[in-house]
């Protein structure tokens, strides 16, 4: 255990109340021709008429988790923390903050964090202490009840609690409680973490705390605010990402914690460090305490998180994702060299990859598809004449960089083939002599248990075919992956090592979901 000193409440909380501020294919491989017809009835906007749905990508983003103690600006702090790790969660947010009266106030709804909160609504949510969250349903449905942060008045008072990752023995755990004479009030995994707290007669949310973690497995990054303390906690493997930071202001500094430093970076903390797998800390007005409450199992680090999830300009694992992403694809450039004259990113997430691709095989970069960035999610197709524009509508080929060219397209994974399928196509109608396609990461054939909401097996494309199978269904004229070794060689300076890479593998580190 160690402490160290932290910026209290200007006074005792008290009140102990909440105001409400407002399948199925067969196992063997399928021909070609019944390739087409299986993806699409997984994915019925995958039709070549339709557009490619950016905000529905194949992987979907996972969530974000964002907590700040003793700090005079909390909720518009919260705002914008939440409002850089947009990109791990774009169908719901929520707000949580605690004043000094120990009042919590909530704003939460469905959408993105501009749509959900108001400047006024910021103004409302007072107090110097708060916890927010960006949600992508990973378990449980998209149903209001699931968003978080999840809140509760338990005998010791209101609880507000964001979580990023996913229980895989939420089940029994539900069952049991439920036995017991628990009423749940919606779907989500995390709603279990409270109603093992309530069940807990001690007077102390941290030794409760302690005490509930060590009956989930798989993954989890919690941020907990009680009337007086807010409580962290990572998940002995360490799958996802939880970082500490402190924040200075005119009245001291504020305690930040955030599933990614680009949180950091917009609201001027600093970075202090990670939150240790298997760690939990408390923050309340004496100070901040550190205690373990599992031993180290072998970690287990989502190594998506370089792959696509995280922001570049993130430091995830105590590795640049940037740099990582860049590595990837300088490994690629090694193991998968063609003779072509100029490599093209799939925007935006193909460009570090392309970069270091560049750069490795002195082949030419540039951009040779621009994204158009202004497509928001309620984007209407009235007609079918118009809908067949949907390609250019998110994606604009630059002819002029491309025509009479061999292009080498570089994107940081292939899930299902459609959508690579039409890039390709954009890039071959504005001219290209040759398209070779290269994947930043290997075959996609498992999914992700672990707090990531992944299509099922049977939707993954490497699962069931083989690379010139693939390569045929998106007409590329090569096709190549990254190889595993290449990947994790990529990322082999991170300070503790070890990372989950079971949706390449299918060697998963924890238990699997309960069904």
């Amino acid at each position: 255990m160690h402490s160290q000193d932290c910026n209290s409440v200007k006074q005792p909380v008290s009140k102990d109340i909440f105001t409400d501020k407002i399948k199925s294919v067969s196992d063997r491989s399928e021909p070609l021709s019944e390739l087409s017809r299986v993806l699409r009835s997984h994915k019925p906007n995958a039709d070549e008429d339709n557009p490619i749905d950016f905000s529905k990508r194949s992987w979907k983003e996972e969530c974000a988790v964002f907590g700040i103690w003793d700090d005079p600006e909390a909720s518009h702090m919260t705002y914008l923390g939440l409002f850089a790790q947009q990109h791990r969660g774009q169908e719901a947010a929520g707000i949580v903050t605690l004043t000094e009266e120990g009042l919590h106030l909530r704003q939460k709804g469905p959408g993105l964090v501009g749509e959900v909160f108001s400047e006024q609504d910021l103004k409302n949510l007072k107090g110097r202490c708060a916890v927010g969250h960006v949600r992508y349903s990973t378990t449980g449905n998209n149903d209001t009840h699931n968003i978080q942060p999840l809140t509760a008045s338990l005998l010791n008072g209101p609880l507000a609690v964001a979580h990023n990752g996913n229980i895989v023995n939420e089940i029994s755990i539900r069952n049991q409680l439920k036995q017991e004479g628990s009423i749940f009030q919606g779907t989500s995994d995390t709603e279990v973490l409270l109603h093992l707290l309530s069940k807990d007669p001690r007077n102390d949310l941290f030794e409760c705390m302690k005490s509930s973690l060590q009956k989930l497995d798989g993954a989890f990054s919690f941020v907990v605010l009680s009337k007086d303390s807010m409580v962290i906690a990572r998940d002995p493997r360490g799958f996802r990402p939880l970082v500490l930071g402190r924040r200075p202001h005119e009245q001291g500094q504020s305690w930040v914690v955030a599933s990614e430093t680009c949180a950091f970076d917009l609201i001027g903390a600093e970075f202090v460090r990670e939150v240790e797998p298997g760690e939990i800390i408390n923050i309340s007005k004496d100070g901040f305490v550190s205690e373990f409450f599992s031993e180290n199992k072998k970690y287990a680090q989502c190594i998506f998180e370089h792959v696509y999830f995280a922001r570049p300009d993130s430091n995830v694992f105590g590795l640049s994702v940037y740099k990582s992403r860049k590595e990837f694809g300088r490994a690629l450039a090694k193991e998968n060299p063609v003779q072509a004259d100029l490599v093209i990113p799939v925007p935006d997430s193909g460009i570090a990859a392309a970069l270091g691709y560049s750069e490795e095989s002195g082949i030419p970069f540039d951009l040779g598809i621009i994204r158009n960035h202004y497509i928001g999610r309620t984007f209407i197709q009235p007609t079918q004449s118009i809908r067949s524009f949907g390609v250019k509508i998110k994606l604009n080929p630059q002819s002029d960089v491309l025509k009479g060219k061999r292009v080498i397209v570089i994107d940081d994974s292939l899930v299902r083939g459609t959508t690579s399928k039409k890039i390709i196509r954009l890039v071959r109608q504005a001219g290209a002599k040759e398209v070779h396609f290269r994947v930043a990461c290997p075959p996609t054939i498992s999914p992700c248990y672990y707090g990531v909401d992944t299509p099922e097996k049977d939707q993954l494309i490497a699962s069931k075919h083989t690379v010139a199978q693939i390569q045929e269904y998106i007409e590329a004229d090569t096709l190549g992956y990254l190889s595993h070794e290449g990947m994790m060689k990529a990322v082999d300076s991170a300070p503790r090592g070890g990372f989950c890479s079971a949706c390449f593998t299918a060697d998963y580190p924890a238990g699997l979901p309960e069904s």
